[in-house]
């Protein structure tokens, strides 16, 4: 047993027999002959991580700069047509929630869940100093530190705030390449977007050596032991994924277009120890600076549909208290239309967050639409670390986000 499982089996309790019997491996976790539905891993290894116990954050980045004044309109106030004659989402396309905003009238799957009381919107989400590129300001809202040049993603903070021991397969990072918000001290997140062709990225000079550390070699040393530690770990977690997909495909719904939240509901199905999930949109239609109207209402029909389906899923195994989604992007959109029936890049924005026994409705202060800044932007009224600070206290239970993120930032009150 490595020093690392011993720290692990001492912060938990269980014993090196106990570990051995339960296949404890380094960080990785055994298959012992089988996947069927995961056993947990431990029991809780600190303070933190009991709080979070049976419950599972799902970030849905929306990338690409989706335009809040289009998705939750604010139908009621006539600044809006004067700057948008054209783009503006008229009243009559409008799924009222009252006498001033509404959802896009193509957001059928999100009003349900605002007409069940699962779905909060917070107005006005931003922070000093923007960033009108698409790069530099997503690489502030997935470290939480705007303008610092932050090395670890706010989301690889909050897993090694939570388990500091590191327990494997905690964090998942749905996509391509490992998203710089789930980067971490002490976890290694699974990352994938394709659970069939499950791969490790490396470079070529590197192969040879890190498939020579899948022949059964011992450890030599430390370093040694954590680099078959980590590489153990990889095989595992690429099977336990392959086998809840397969799983998953026997009891999906075919009628539910899930983007990739569908991973995210195959995992949790069946039993994948994670508690923090992060899903980046792909192949997004939000960056409209021309023609906007008919892309942008598609792509959040898409994504309304996306995650009312995922929650529909979460009902289907009785969860759906225990999940909440936080759906933001880098930024919102200028406010007045563009010669080409478009928007440029802007700064505040409205995000939401949905199901998890959120108490729903509206937060934070609407942006004016006439007091407007930096070349005709919104000024931010939210800052979006408030947002973090309410899901990681009010929902995961971890009274101490200041050590997430930097500093003390009030909490919205969504969560009783």
């Amino acid at each position: 047993m490595t020093n690392r499982s011993k720290k692990l089996c001492e912060l938990s309790g269980v014993s090196r027999r106990q570990a051995i019997k339960i296949g404890a491996r380094g960080i990785g976790l055994g298959l012992l002959g089988g996947v069927a539905p995961l056993p947990p891993l431990f029991g809780a290894t600190s303070e933190a991580l009991a709080a979070t116990e049976g419950k599972i954050l799902v970030v849905f980045e929306w990338f690409g700069g989706y335009d809040g004044l289009s998705t939750f309109v604010p139908y009621g106030d006539d600044a809006l047509y004067r700057h948008r004659p054209t783009i503006g989402v008229r009243e009559a396309d409008v799924i009222k929630v009252d006498d001033h905003f509404g959802f896009q009238r193509s957001m059928v799957g999100m009003h349900r869940l605002w007409e069940e009381g699962n779905l909060a919107v917070i107005h006005g989400t931003g922070y000093d100093q923007p960033s009108f590129s698409h790069f530099a300001s997503s690489s502030y809202w997935h470290t939480g530190a705007p303008n610092s040049g932050e090395a670890y993603g706010w989301y690889g903070r909050t897993a090694d705030a939570l388990d500091p021991a590191g327990s494997p397969n905690y964090l998942v990072n749905i996509a391509a390449a490992q998203t710089l918000a789930v980067r971490a001290r002490d976890h290694v997140p699974v990352v994938f977007d394709d659970p069939n062709a499950f791969s490790r990225d490396m470079f070529h000079s590197q192969r040879s050596a890190i498939e020579a550390l899948d022949t059964g070699q011992v450890a030599r040393g430390d370093v040694h032991q954590f680099l078959l530690d980590v590489s153990q770990s990889a095989r595992e977690a690429s099977a336990l994924v392959s086998q809840a997909w397969d799983n998953y495909n026997g009891t999906r719904n075919p009628d539910l277009r899930l983007l990739d939240l569908d991973k995210v509901v195959a995992l949790i199905e069946n039993d994948f120890p994670a508690r923090l999930y992060y899903v980046r949109l792909r192949n997004s239609l939000f960056d409209t600076h021309v023609n906007q109207e008919s892309p942008h209402n598609r792509q959040v029909q898409y994504c309304s549909d996306a995650v009312w389906g995922f929650f529909e899923e979460m009902k289907r195994l009785g969860k759906q208290d225990e999940v909440a989604i936080l759906v933001h992007s880098e930024f919102g959109r200028r406010v007045p239309e563009n010669t080409s029936l478009g928007t440029d890049h802007g700064t505040a924005n409205v995000t939401f967050v949905l199901g998890g026994g959120v108490t729903g409705g509206q937060y934070g202060s609407p942006p004016s639409l006439t007091e407007l800044v930096l070349g005709d932007n919104l000024q931010h009224t939210t800052d979006f670390r408030r947002v973090y600070a309410t899901v990681i206290e009010e929902f995961l239970g971890y009274s101490k986000s200041e050590t997430v993120l930097g500093r003390k930032f009030q909490t919205l009150g969504m969560f009783t």
